[in-house]
């Protein structure tokens, strides 16, 4: 068996993605580290996840780094793979307005 193979815990990987979403109910995720662990989830790498989901390298490499302005389309496509998208959420307690 070819050793760069790893393989698979599915109840891992699930109790990855409900933490995931609970985190992001909880509005505790920044977005840009929303983002990195969307693709961290999907166990892509940024090539790999910008060309899975049509947005330039550079877009998410600012949009990861939080230095990125993303169009909604973009941050649609990103949220999609998921079933998120774009809407309004409450700022969190003791954010500056």
């Amino acid at each position: 068996m070819d050793r760069r193979i790893k393989k698979i815990d599915h109840s891992l990987e699930r109790q990855a993605r409900d933490q995931f979403f609970e985190t992001v109910q909880r509005g505790e995720l920044s977005f840009a580290e929303g983002v990195k662990q969307i693709r961290k989830l999907s166990k892509l790498t940024q090539p790999e996840f910008a060309k899975h989901r049509g947005i330039s390298l550079g877009a998410l490499r600012k949009i990861e780094s939080g230095a990125g302005n993303p169009q909604v389309e973009t941050l649609n496509k990103i949220g999609e793979v998921f079933g998120l998208e774009v809407g309004f959420v409450m700022k969190r307690k003791g954010k500056a307005e």
